[in-house]
C-alpha cells in the first residue's frame, strides 16, 4: 500500500468508513477507544504504524499458527495468483491445489472422514454442517430430526444459525437469536459448577445427565445433533473435565445424534495433537476446520465428512440431483495454494509438538507466576492454550462487577508493556494462543508482562 498517506488521514478514514466487527460503534466513533493500523509482522510478533511491536500472545484471533511472515506460504499464493487466480469448484472442477489439500486433510483428520467441502470462514462451514445434517436426515426419511443442541459458552460463528448455536449473549441480544431450531446445554465449565463438591467425573456425569433430560424434553426423534468444541473457546478457553466427552458421545449414540466436532480453533495443532478430536477421543461425524488450516495466510474453512454421511449423501444426490449448496469461492485456489504450504510448513518445523512442549510450559510458568494470587481463581489451558480467569474472593468464588472490567484493563497494562493477549468476552478472563512458533524464553515474556498488568491493576 502506499506509504505517501499520514496516520491521522488514515485514522480519519478508518473512523468514516471502516466498519470493524465486534466493536462498540458509538466509542469508536466518539475516539473513546483508540485504532491500531497494523503495518508489518515476523514470528509471534506485530508492528502498528507508529513503530511500537508487541508480541502477540492470541495469533491474530487463535489462526496465525505458524507464525507471521512464513515466505513459504506467501510465496505458494503468489505463484497460484499467477498461474491460476481463480476457477470454480462446482460440478466436477478442481486445481491441483484444492486436490492436494483435501488428500493433505484427509490423511490428517481422524480415520474414516474422507472428504472435505470448502468455505471461506469458520461461520460458513458450520452453516454447511447444518444444511448437510437436515439433507442427511431428510434422505433417511426423518424430516423431523432437524434440532441442534449446542453449549452454552460455545462458539460457532456469527450468522442467523451459527449465531444461534453460539452460546453466548453478545452473539444473541438485539438479533433475535437463538432461533428456534437450535437448544442449548450446560457448558462443561467445572470451575464454575454450581455444586462445589463434586469430581470432575461427577460434573461429566452430571452433564451428560442434563443432556439426556434436554433431549428428552424435546423428543429424542427431533434432535438431529450435536455440536462442540473440544475445548470451549471464545466462551473462555476451558478445558473438559475428566471422562466429559465419553459421558456425552454415549448419550449422542443411544439417540442417533450426529457429532459436529468444531476444530476451528483446535484443528491443526492447537492442543499438541493434530486435532482436538484426537486429542479427546472424539468420533465426529462432521469437523469443522479454518483458522489453522491456513494460519490465517488466505481465507479457507472446511467442512470434513465421515464416511458414514457421505454414502447418505450420494444416495441422496441419486434420487434427488445435484446437492444444492455452493459457494462462489469454495476451494478457492489461492486460499488451497496457502493451505497445502501451511500444513507442509506444521510437520516440517515440527509445530505441532512445539505446540504441546511450549505450550504446557507457559501453562506451568503462569501457574508458578500468579496461581497464588487472592484474585485468581484457576488458570487452565491444554496445548497452545492458556486462560487466567480473575475473582474478587476466590475463597468463596465471587466473581467481579462486570462494570469493573477488571480483564480489560490488565489486557491494556500488558499492551503497555508490548504483549497482546484478549480480554474474553464473557468474565473477567484473559486467554493465550500464542503461534506454534514461541520459544520458552517468549512464553517467559508473556508471564512477566501478565504478573505486572495483574500487579498494577489489581
Amino acid at each position: 500500500m502506499t506509504t505517501s498517506l499520514t496516520n491521522d488521514q488514515l485514522s480519519q478514514w478508518d473512523h468514516d468508513h471502516f466498519f470493524h466487527p465486534s466493536t462498540h460503534l458509538g466509542q469508536f466513533a466518539r475516539r473513546e477507544m483508540g485504532n491500531r493500523i497494523i503495518t508489518s509482522a515476523k514470528g509471534v510478533h506485530i508492528t502498528d504504524r507508529e513503530g511500537k511491536t508487541s508480541l502477540d500472545a492470541f495469533a491474530g484471533l487463535y489462526c496465525v499458527n505458524v507464525g507471521y511472515g512464513r515466505t513459504e506460504i506467501a510465496d505458494a499464493i503468489a505463484a497460484q495468483a499467477h498461474e491460476l487466480a481463480y476457477y470454480h469448484s462446482y460440478v466436477g472442477h478442481g486445481t491441483e491445489a484444492s486436490i492436494t489439500l483435501s488428500r493433505m486433510i484427509a490423511e490428517r483428520a481422524p480415520e474414516g472422514m474422507n472428504h472435505v467441502y470448502y468455505g471461506m470462514s469458520g461461520s460458513d462451514a458450520n452453516e454447511t454442517n447444518v444444511k448437510l445434517v437436515w439433507y442427511y436426515n431428510n434422505v433417511l426419511g426423518r424430516p423431523q430430526k432437524k434440532k441442534i443442541i449446542s453449549r452454552w459458552r460455545g462458539y460457532h460463528g456469527s450468522g442467523l444459525v451459527t449465531g444461534s448455536m453460539t452460546g453466548l449473549d453478545l452473539f444473541h441480544k438485539k438479533f433475535d437469536l437463538p432461533l428456534d431450531c437450535v437448544v442449548h446445554t450446560e457448558a462443561p465449565y467445572y470451575f464454575r459448577r454450581e455444586d462445589r463438591s463434586m469430581s470432575e467425573a461427577e460434573f461429566s456425569a452430571d452433564c451428560a445427565s442434563k443432556l439426556e433430560e434436554l433431549i428428552q424434553r424435546e423428543g429424542p426423534d427431533t434432535i438431529a445433533a450435536f455440536i462442540g468444541e473440544p475445548v470451549l473457546g471464545t466462551g473462555g478457553i476451558v478445558p473438559p473435565p475428566a471422562g466429559y466427552w465419553d459421558a456425552i458421545q454415549a448419550v449422542l449414540k443411544k439417540h442417533d445424534i450426529l457429532l459436529i466436532a468444531d476444530e476451528v480453533v483446535t484443528g491443526f495443532g492447537r492442543l499438541g495433537t493434530m486435532m482436538g478430536s484426537d486429542h479427546y477421543g472424539l468420533k465426529p461425524d462432521l469437523i469443522t476446520i479454518a483458522k489453522g488450516l491456513t494460519s490465517a495466510y488466505a481465507p479457507l474453512s472446511g467442512s470434513i465428512v465421515s464416511d458414514r454421511m457421505w454414502k447418505v449423501l450420494e444416495r441422496g444426490t441419486d434420487e434427488n440431483g445435484p446437492i444444492g449448496h455452493g459457494w462462489t469461492y469454495s476451494a478457492h485456489p489461492i486460499g488451497a495454494a496457502a493451505g497445502v504450504a501451511n500444513l507442509k510448513l506444521l510437520d516440517e518445523l515440527n509445530l505441532v509438538n512445539n505446540a504441546r512442549d511450549v505450550g504446557a510450559y507457559l501453562n506451568t510458568a503462569m501457574a508458578d507466576a500468579l496461581g497464588a494470587h487472592a484474585n485468581v481463581g484457576e488458570i487452565r489451558g491444554e496445548g497452545m492454550m492458556c486462560a487466567v480467569e480473575f475473582v474478587s474472593d476466590r475463597d468463596d468464588r465471587v466473581f467481579f462487577d462486570p462494570s469493573q472490567k477488571v480483564a480489560p484493563r490488565i489486557v491494556a497494562a500488558m499492551l503497555d508493556r508490548g504483549v497482546i493477549a484478549r480480554a474474553m468476552p464473557q468474565g473477567d478472563i484473559i486467554g493465550y494462543a500464542p503461534p506454534f512458533s514461541l520459544t520458552k524464553a517468549q512464553a517467559d515474556e508473556i508471564v512477566t508482562a501478565t504478573k505486572a498488568a495483574v500487579d498494577e491493576i489489581l
